[in-house]
Parts: structure tokens; sequence; C-alpha cells
């Protein structure tokens, strides 16, 4: 099946990328700029799209981003440490972030007649982010349905939305993606800071996939005091 994978250049959507390559037809990647702090992390989606052999574009929303005001990855606010399962967290939600860009991705899938699109959403995005949950995902397919109906049949595809992070992190060691050339951090900077709800989330999900964590980080150790003694 014909796949149009929205890569952000994380971990996950990069794994899912790797995923569908081998067990579908990978047609291209396609990534968003709406101003986030990390931009940088559309470069290793680049990177992905390279090494995978086919398109990577990048789509200019930084007009609307300026408009979804209020989060910490767009606007002058701080990015919190600590774990995503504290509301915390909430200062990094960008309102209807998925349903934008989901929405955009259908409709280029549509005009490149690829028959599905594939997002990484999963099981440990539902506590803080409401567009990474199957109600809205079944919904957005519904939705969907009825927006191209006559014109296109497009599926949307989350093999992720109902497994942990960790368990990605087995998927792409199955896979063999390249971890090192993903980017998790919410912060930007020169490395992962370790201690932003991405990085904890990411460290604490290697470990419990018991696989080697090649990330260089400014603080590799600070997710112990975050989700307990291991």
């Amino acid at each position: 099946m014909k796949t149009l994978v929205i890569c952000s250049g994380g971990l996950d959507s990069v794994t899912l990328a790797y995923k569908v390559a081998q067990e579908r037809e990978l047609v291209g990647l396609i990534s968003f700029d709406y101003g986030q702090r990390h931009k940088k992390e559309t470069d290793f989606a680049a990177k992905a799209g390279k090494a995978l052999g086919v398109p990577h574009d990048l789509i200019d929303m930084r007009a609307i981003g300026g408009f979804l005001s209020g989060s910490a990855l767009t606007d002058d606010l701080d990015v919190p440490d600590g774990h995503y399962a504290e509301d915390n967290m909430k200062v990094t939600v960008v309102p209807n972030r998925n349903a934008i860009m989901l929405a955009v991705a259908f409709g280029v899938a549509a005009a490149k007649g690829a028959q599905s699109v594939g997002t990484a959403v999963h099981g440990g995005d539902h506590f803080i982010y409401p567009d990474c949950r199957p109600g809205f995902i079944n919904a957005f397919q519904s939705m969907q349905d009825a927006a191209l109906e006559g014109y296109a049949d497009v599926q949307l595809y989350t093999p992720f939305v109902n497994i942990s992070k960790a368990d990605i992190v087995t998927e792409g060691a199955r896979a063999e993606v390249p971890f090192e050339d993903t980017w998790s951090c919410y912060k930007g900077g020169a490395l992962h800071c370790g201690r932003c709800g991405t990085c904890v989330e990411r460290l604490e999900a290697f470990h419990l996939a018991g696989v080697e964590d090649p990330t260089e980080y400014e603080d590799r150790d600070y997710w112990k005091t975050v989700v307990g003694s291991v």
C-alpha cells in the first residue's frame, strides 16, 4: 500500500518510516515547520528520507503556527522539565496541531495517489495530547472519508496508537533504525537536554526496552529521579 508518512524527525516517526519502508510502499516523508523552537528535528526527517531513498517535503506553516499561541513549543515560554504524565506538560500542547498537519497530509496523499497516511501517535501521548487519542483518530478518518468522497480513498495508518514508547524502541531496533539520527528534545539545543518531557520519555523507553541508547544528553541521569528508582 502506497503510504506517505508524517515525519517530524523524532524517534517515533522515523521508526514508523522504517517500518513502512519494510512492510508497505513508502512514497515519501512530509514534515511541518510551524515555528517550533526545536525545528532542527526536521533536519533529521530529511536525513531519514535520504537514508530510505524517498522524497522529503517540508511544509512551511509558520504563518499558521504564529496564531496557535500559548504553547512552550512556539512561544517564549520555558519548556518544563519532568515526565509527560505531569500536568505541567500541558503547556507543550499546540492546539489542533495534529488535525491541521493530518488534513494537509491527506490532501497531499490524495494528490499523489497514495492510499494511506502514516502518523506515529502512540499510547504515551494520550494523557497530554487529545489529538493523539484513538477517539480523535477514528473521528478524523470519518471526516476524511466525507471530505474525499468520490475523489480518493486514503486511510490513516497509526500502528503505534495503542503501544508504549518502549514498544516503539523495540520496533525500531528490529527495523535497524539509526536512533542516533533522530531528534526528540523540545528545547532544541546542541544536545538532547535529558530533562524535558520528551527526553525523559526517550531515556525511560530505551531502558524499558533493554536497547542501548546512542543519544548524547546534557543530563543522562535526571530521568531516574523523575520516574523513580530503577
